[in-house]
């Protein structure tokens, strides 16, 4: 299922703050947690499709006050989860990965903010058939 909520301002910040490369074809981010909690997952998936990819954190996790970098990450329009260590999962939808500055910061007001609007899309779904991505 897709969630989005005020935290797509701060995705939108992340899709002009990557470097533009006109001629690459790969990105590099540097993912900032200056949130209460940790990121325990994070995943890509090409906004035309609806599968997750890998998650780019592997067995890492991205501590409270501490950076991850993404590397060689193809570019593309891609849809980002994140899952903190409560299990809470963020979604936003269409972040262009080719553009702008190298750093996206996350902090906590973004994430409860995904998480309040995320549980309202949940209740929503539940009541129809959602389609879980």
């Amino acid at each position: 299922m897709k969630k989005s909520a005020l935290f797509v301002g701060a995705l939108c910040a992340l899709a002009f703050s990557i470097p533009s490369v006109a001629a690459a074809k790969n990105a590099t981010v540097t993912v900032a947690n200056q949130s209460e909690w940790e990121i325990h997952q994070f995943f890509l998936s090409p906004a035309d499709t609806d599968k997750w990819g890998a998650d780019q954190l592997s067995e890492e996790v991205i501590g409270t006050g501490e950076n991850f970098k993404l590397t060689e990450i193809p570019c593309d329009t891609y849809d980002v989860k994140l899952v903190d260590e409560d299990g809470d999962e963020c979604v936003v939808q269409a972040v262009d990965i080719c553009g702008g500055k190298g750093t996206w910061t996350i902090t906590s007001k973004e994430l409860v903010a995904c998480q309040v609007n995320s549980e309202g899309e949940e209740e929503e779904e539940g009541e129809g058939e959602g389609e879980e991505k």
